[in-house]
Formats: structure tokens, C-alpha cells, sequence
């Protein structure tokens, strides 16, 4: 995956999470060049490698003691622990509230363009720490996952 090129770039301006922006909130998005649809993506993206799950299962004991949600709420559709909020030929939303923050993530695809983005909404002053103290963490798992989808479309074998 050394070679993939993953971009930070904008939230489009059509993605459903648009709605849910408002002031304090975190938004960022990163893409790569993949043709994938949303639900296939987004279940590589939540396939997390052995380091992000390792980062996971570290949180889940620090958290845990909190009250914090580590699996997420019951639901029939999820991908990885996020419940499936909706879901387009373009787009999928997922995620939860908690009760710390609010967050969900967009999977985008349009053309030979995939996009993750996430949208996180604080609380309290527990959420606006807790979202600082990951954040480093998040871009790097954000970015691998990217080139993880990235990766796989290239695996994949070409239609003759």
C-alpha cells in the first residue's frame, strides 16, 4: 500500500452528513481513486488490521469503567459496530450517539473517486477531550482504511 495516494479533501456537497453540521462540530473527509460501492467499502474500512484493532481494544478498557459504547447499540444493519443509519447507491451513513458525543461516518462513491468521511458532535467537555486525545489516532486509522479500500479495488481481479 506504499504507493497509494490518499487525499484529505473537502466534504462534497451532496453528502447526507451535510445536514447534521453545525457549530464546534468535527468534519473531515479523505479519498482515493477506487470504483466501489459505498456498503463494500465501508465493510473494508470497518475491517480494522491488527494495530487499529489493538488502538480499539486499548480504548475499550479505558472507556469501558465511562460508560462509553465500544460495540455500539443493537441494530439489524451495521457495518463493523456502527448501526446503518442510511444508505444510497452513493453514499452509506453509520454510527451512533453516545453519550459523550454524537458521531457518524459517510462512505462515498462517485466515479472512480471513494470517499470516508466523519462527523463528530460533542457534548460536553468529556466529548471535546476524549475527541482531541484520539484525534491522532483517528487520521491514522481514517487514511489506512482509505488505502485499504484503495488496495483491495487494485487486488481485485480485472473483467476480461
Amino acid at each position: 500500500m506504499t504507493n497509494i495516494h490518499v487525499q484529505s479533501e473537502p466534504l462534497p456537497k451532496d453528502s447526507a452528513l451535510r445536514r447534521l453540521i453545525g457549530d464546534g462540530d468535527f468534519v473531515d473527509c479523505y479519498g482515493a481513486d477506487a470504483i466501489i460501492t459505498p456498503r463494500a467499502a465501508a465493510r473494508i474500512i470497518t475491517d480494522w488490521p491488527i494495530w487499529a484493532r489493538a488502538l480499539l481494544g486499548l480504548r475499550r478498557a479505558i472507556t469501558a469503567p465511562f460508560g462509553l459504547s465500544n460495540d455500539g447499540p443493537d441494530a439489524t444493519d451495521k457495518v463493523g459496530p456502527f448501526p446503518v443509519e442510511s444508505e444510497t447507491s452513493t453514499e452509506l451513513i453509520a454510527g451512533f450517539d453516545d453519550a459523550h458525543l454524537n458521531f457518524r461516518i459517510s462512505v462515498m462513491t462517485k466515479g472512480d473517486r471513494v470517499r470516508l468521511a466523519t462527523w463528530v458532535h460533542p457534548h460536553n467537555l468529556a466529548g471535546r477531550a476524549y475527541l482531541a486525545l484520539i484525534m491522532p489516532f483517528h487520521i491514522l486509522i481514517a487514511r489506512n482504511a482509505i488505502a485499504r479500500v484503495r488496495a483491495a479495488q487494485s487486488a481485485a481481479p480485472t473483467p476480461e
